[in-house]
C-alpha cells in the first residue's frame, strides 16, 4: 500500500474518497466499529493476493478495493479508539495507535533497504514468497480484529446505542451521509477542514514526491538506495513523534494540543526549507543531473528532511484524532470520516499534479496550507479549551 506505483496510488485515492463520501459512517453506524475494521481490512489481504501474480486489470481492481476499504477502516478505527477513551486518556491512546501504526514504515523499508540493495528485478520465486508471507499476515491481522474488546457501557449507554443502530439501519445510508455533511457545516469542522487539507496534501508529499525528488536527484551517490533509507527515517520520526505524545498524553491534556501542532509546524516549515535549498526543482518531474541552491546534494541532508517530515506527519496526526476524540464522543463516526474524507480528497488531488509541477511551486503551496492549517486548529484549540474550563461538555 505504502509501494504503490504513482497511477495506482491515484485509483486508491480516488476510490478512497468516495467511500468516505458515501458508506463509511453508515457501515460504522449499523454493524459496529469492530466488524467494520474487519470489512474494511479484507481489501487490503485481496490486494496483497493480487501481487503474488500482479495483472495490470486486477491490479487496479484491488487498489479501488483497497480504497472503498481503507475509508471504512479508517472511520472504523477513529470511532473505536474513541469510545475505548476519555478525555483523559484519548491523547495518550492517538500516540500510542500513531506509534504502532507507524512500525510498518520503519519494517517495510528497512526489509527493502537491508535485502533488495542494487536488485533491478525481482524473480518470479522470490515475489511468490514475498507476497504469499505478506498475505497469510494480512489475514492473521484482520482476523485478529474480531478479538479486540467491547467497550464497557451502561444499561442506559447500550440501550442508546441499540436504539441509534436501529435508526440508523431504517434511515439508510443517504441519512448517515446527511448528518456527515450537516457537520461539515459547522464551525468547528470547517476551520479543522483546512488542517485535514494540509495533512492530505504533505501525505502525498512524504510518501510520493519526495521520494521520487530523491530517485531522481543523480548527484545523489546510489540515489534509489536512500529511497529506502529515506522511508526508515520518516517511520523513525512517525513512531518517535507517536511514543512521546502518547507517553506524555496527560500533559497534553493539561496543557493544551497546539504545543504539539507547533513542533509539527516547525519540523515541517524547517523539512520544506532544507529540501528546497538541497533537491533541484525538476527532480519531481524527471531525472536531473542538476542541484538545489546547494552546490552538492547532501544525502545525510535529505534523509534529516525526512525524519522531520515523519515527526512533522505524527504530530499533526495524533493531535487530530485527540480533538475529534474529545470534541465528537458522540458522533466520533461521522467525524473520522469527514477527516478521512477531506485528507483522502486533497491527497488525491496531490497526486494528479504532484508529477507535472516544479519542486518549489509544490513547496509553495504545502507552506500556505501548513499556514492555514495551524492557525485554524489553533483557533478551534483555544476555543475548545476555554469552554471545557467553563463547564462545556464534548459534543
Amino acid at each position: 500500500f505504502q509501494t504503490c506505483s504513482e497511477i495506482e496510488q491515484r485509483v486508491l485515492k480516488s476510490a478512497e474518497f468516495d467511500a468516505k463520501q458515501h458508506n463509511s459512517t453508515f457501515t460504522v453506524s449499523v454493524i459496529g466499529p469492530r466488524y467494520s475494521m474487519f470489512i474494511g481490512a479484507l481489501p487490503y489481504c485481496l490486494f496483497i493476493a493480487s501481487l503474488i501474480q500482479p495483472l495490470a486489470a486486477t491490479l487496479y481492481v484491488a487498489s479501488s478495493l483497497v480504497g472503498i476499504g481503507a475509508g471504512v477502516l479508517w472511520t472504523a478505527q477513529g470511532n473505536f479508539l474513541t469510545i475505548n477513551s476519555d478525555p483523559d486518556t484519548i491523547a495518550r491512546n492517538s500516540g500510542i495507535f500513531w506509534a504502532l501504526l507507524q512500525f510498518s514504515l520503519l519494517f517495510g523499508n528497512l526489509y527493502v533497504f537491508l535485502q533488495l540493495q542494487g536488485v533491478s528485478i525481482i524473480s518470479d520465486e522470490y515475489r511468490y514468497i514475498i507476497y504469499s508471507v505478506l498475505t497469510v499476515v494480512c489475514v492473521l491481522g484482520t482476523f485478529a480484529l474480531l478479538a479486540l474488546r467491547k467497550p464497557k457501557v451502561t444499561e442506559e449507554e447500550e440501550l442508546a446505542m441499540n436504539v441509534g443502530s436501529k435508526n440508523a439501519s431504517e434511515e439508510g445510508a443517504l441519512q448517515a451521509f446527511k448528518r456527515s455533511i450537516y457537520l461539515l457545516t459547522t464551525k468547528e469542522m470547517i476551520l479543522l477542514s483546512a488542517v485535514f487539507a494540509y495533512t492530505g496534501l504533505e501525505l502525498t508529499f512524504f510518501s510520493g514526491v519526495y521520494p521520487t525528488c530523491i530517485g531522481n536527484t543523480r548527484l545523489i551517490h546510489d540515489p534509489d538506495k536512500y529511497i529506502g533509507l529515506a522511508g526508515i527515517f520518516v517511520g523513525i520520526g512517525e513512531i518517535i513523534g507517536g511514543a512521546l505524545f502518547g507517553i506524555f498524553g496527560k500533559k497534553t491534556i493539561r496543557h493544551g494540543r497546539d504545543p504539539v501542532i507547533l513542533l509539527g509546524f516547525i519540523s515541517h516549515l524547517a523539512a520544506f526549507f532544507l529540501i528546497l535549498m538541497n533537491i533541484p526543482s525538476i527532480a519531481p518531474i524527471a531525472i536531473s543531473e542538476d542541484h538545489g541552491y546547494i552546490a552538492q546534494p547532501s544525502t545525510t541532508l535529505a534523509v534529516a528532511c525526512s525524519f522531520l517530515l515523519g515527526l512533522g506527519d505524527s504530530s499533526f496526526n495524533t493531535q487530530i484524532y485527540s480533538i475529534l476524540g474529545f470534541m465528537y464522543t458522540e458522533d466520533s463516526a461521522p467525524a473520522f470520516a469527514l477527516f478521512k474524507f477531506v485528507q483522502s480528497l486533497f491527497a488525491a488531488i496531490a497526486f494528479f499534479y504532484s508529477g507535472h509541477v516544479m519542486l518549489q511551486w509544490q513547496l509553495l503551496v504545502l507552506v500556505i496550507a501548513l499556514v492555514l492549517g495551524t492557525l485554524s486548529f489553533f483557533k478551534v484549540e483555544w476555543s475548545t479549551s476555554k469552554m471545557a474550563r467553563q463547564g462545556y461538555t464534548p459534543i
